[in-house]
């Protein structure tokens, strides 16, 4: 059986320097999605509200991921499994036609997965809790890693015939109406804008955990920062041959093509 190995240097004929005991997440489970989201309600702003009940088409612009609510709760009748909700925030940007005038608005996908999170009744006390009684319990952490979707399509219909209205978001929370810039719309008027996006996204279960690693010196940058350049533009069929973006969650050792891998959906939202 081969020596433990224990924190401090090594020998020297090893090929690196020192055994490092590191405090850490560790990934238990992951999984990767390309979701295509058809027909997603947009809730638009209530000056937008205006500008498509006088339309006779949008044109879809852009879609902006603002922000990303993650919930993690046990599975009692299997141990150690988790399911992780996820429920994504859009600002969607298009064009009234033939007026031209800018359409904002806000979707809201939600999703869940089940993931192996493993298990542990250990309580987590920390000096960087205040109170005395606010320990954390140890409950792996849910990260989730996504790029801004790709618009596949902007359309108006009837509220006649659509069957969402009574499925309204309701609680939206305020930081998010604020990054609108404007008070959205939701409930149903005479029309309603639908948006398809194309959604990559990578979610992942992590614990805490101490690890020992071999290490071969100090980590120290010898690249200058160089400046990010633009990137030009680019519907569900086409969205299904589009490869997944590793190197966007797992950027490639050298520069490459850098316009290849900032940004999939080739819009950039301000």
């Amino acid at each position: 059986m081969a020596d433990k190995v224990l924190p401090g240097p090594v020998d020297n004929r090893a090929a690196f320097k020192e055994a490092v005991c590191i405090h850490t997440h560790k990934v238990f489970d992951s999984c990767r999605d390309k979701d295509c989201i058809e027909d997603l309600r947009v809730y638009p702003t209530i000056s937008s509200q205006a500008y498509i009940d006088g339309a006779m088409s949008v044109r879809p612009r852009c879609a902006e991921l603002l922000y990303v609510d993650v919930k993690v709760e046990e599975i009692c009748f299997n141990r150690g499994y988790y399911t992780v909700d996820v429920t994504y925030y859009y600002r969607i940007r298009g064009e009234a036609y033939p007026s031209g005038n800018e359409i904002v608005g806000l979707s809201v996908f939600t999703k869940r997965v089940i993931l192996y999170g493993s298990d542990g009744d250990v309580k987590v006390f920390s000096s960087s809790f205040d109170s005395v009684t606010g320990f954390k319990a140890n409950q792996p952490i849910a990260v989730v890693e996504a790029v801004n979707p790709i618009i596949l399509g902007l359309k108006i219909v009837d509220a006649r015939c659509y069957c969402g209205c009574d499925s309204d978001v309701r609680d939206v929370p305020p930081f998010i109406v604020e990054a609108l810039g404007e008070d959205i719309v939701l409930s149903c008027g005479n029309r309603v804008l639908l948006v398809s996006l194309g959604q990559f996204s990578i979610i992942r279960l992590e614990r805490d955990t101490q690890l020992l690693i071999p290490t071969y010196s100090y980590c120290f940058p010898d690249k200058e920062c160089v400046g990010a350049p633009g990137c030009e533009d680019d519907p569900c069929t086409l969205f299904s041959k589009i490869p997944f973006p590793v190197d966007e969650f797992f950027p490639p050792d050298s520069n490459g093509d850098f316009c290849s891998t900032v940004d999939p959906s080739g819009c950039t939202c301000k």
